[in-house]
């Protein structure tokens, strides 16, 4: 038995730790869970309605706090939990302030390091900002890589990363809808869909705050268009922001817009839409294992496996693109029905299992056979939008 901490401190970090955790529990490790408190009352939320009590939670948010002070109060308090805990290893997950404070901790400590959903790559450091710095720099520091697919692998390999300590996993994403869709949810956006198909849209990346008037302007116009068959129902974003351009933009009357969904909510909801429209990174794995076609509104993707697959479309945020692509999607059955049959590249849901067997593996000194030698940098490594 050995001693693993889990560091997150915001909800997708959780959503794709929580399935690790459990499977390091069910195999009788001494496991840490600390929660940085970088995000509160949705990451609250889910750690209640699934039961998970944290070890430590160190509270870090304040008001319109920078990611200096993010980082600062994380990596302070991580200090202390550290030398309380003396662990064996630390988790961290993809790519936010908790996870390079939760990575420079282990280096400072000499902890070993496993990063879980690595190799991700845009090779544009302010897109994602900050996530591309935070994760290449975990990548540096790192001891074992869980990364997704073959391409990020491979993003791994050409810079260097001992090909003895990366993993193809699949994403634990994946392993996370398994706790949370339910035949019989119910909800009051699914009863007021009535006949109509449901348009599920998320727009709340940084990068994209510039262009939320061409994004909210295409969605109004798609909504428009579709006013008869389909509902867009856009559970909104904090960001005040975001907020007033979407109260200017978005005034098609089968827009609804609602607060934050809890994660079993959304999920569920996810399960039952028709397309989505998203600039997040973690719908692009799990809306294709439920057969939904995804419109990513962003102009590049670290998940480009799912652009090459076939499962995602990267449309970018002007206008007319948007409108073009989403028009497409729902006119064209033969189109729709292509995007929703092609396989998950994402993984099968046994990515927590596969890490647990690595990691007892490696902790009791058994070999590990490496992966195979790594493809030439490719247009594949990393997917931008291109012209009509």
């Amino acid at each position: 038995m050995r001693k693993l901490m889990f560091v997150f401190g915001t909800r997708p970090e959780f959503i794709k730790l929580y399935p690790v955790i459990l499977e390091a529990k069910e195999r009788r490790h001494d496991v840490v869970v600390v929660n940085t408190g970088q995000h509160r009352e949705m990451l609250d939320q889910l750690l209640a309605d699934l039961h998970l009590q944290v070890d430590y939670d160190l509270k870090v948010m304040t008001r319109q706090q920078r990611l200096s002070d993010v980082l600062a109060r994380a990596l302070v308090g991580l200090d202390k939990v550290t030398d309380e805990v003396n662990p064996d290893c630390i988790f961290v997950h993809g790519d936010t302030s908790t996870t390079l404070a939760g990575s420079l901790t282990a280096l400072y400590h000499q902890v070993p390091l496993a990063h879980v959903e690595a190799g991700l790559r845009t090779f544009n450091k302010y897109s994602p900002f900050p996530e591309e710095v935070n994760r290449q720099l975990t990548g540096v520091i790192a001891d074992y890589h869980f990364t997704p697919t073959s391409v990020t692998r491979d993003n791994l390999l050409r810079e260097g990363k001992p090909a003895e300590n990366v993993f193809v996993v699949g994403n634990s994403a994946i392993d996370m809808l398994r706790f949370t869709v339910r035949s019989d949810f119910e909800h009051d956006v699914l009863r007021q869909l009535g006949d109509k198909k449901l348009i599920l849209v998320t727009v709340h990346r940084r990068e994209n705050i510039r262009e939320l008037g061409e994004i909210f302007s295409a969605i109004n116009d798609v909504a428009l268009r579709y006013q008869a068959t389909h509902q867009v129902v856009y559970p909104i974003h904090m960001n005040p922001a975001v907020r007033h351009e979407a109260s200017i933009y978005l005034t098609a009357p089968n827009i609804r817009i609602i607060e934050p969904l809890g994660t079993i909510e959304f999920h569920n909801i996810l399960d039952r839409s028709h397309i989505v429209l998203t600039d997040s990174g973690g719908i692009q794995e799990e809306a294709p294992s439920m057969g939904k076609p995804v419109l990513v509104l962003r102009d590049t993707t670290e998940r480009p496996e799912g652009v090459a697959a076939g499962t995602l479309k990267l449309v970018g945020t002007g206008r007319k693109d948007i409108v073009r692509e989403t028009c497409r999607l729902l006119d064209d059955q033969e189109v729709y029905g292509q995007m929703a049959a092609l396989a998950n590249p994402y993984g099968d849901g046994t990515t927590a299992r596969q890490i647990m067997d690595v990691m007892d593996r490696l902790m009791a000194g058994d070999p590990i056979a490496a992966p195979s030698t790594p493809v030439p940098f490719s247009d594949h490594a990393v997917v931008g939008v291109s012209g009509p």
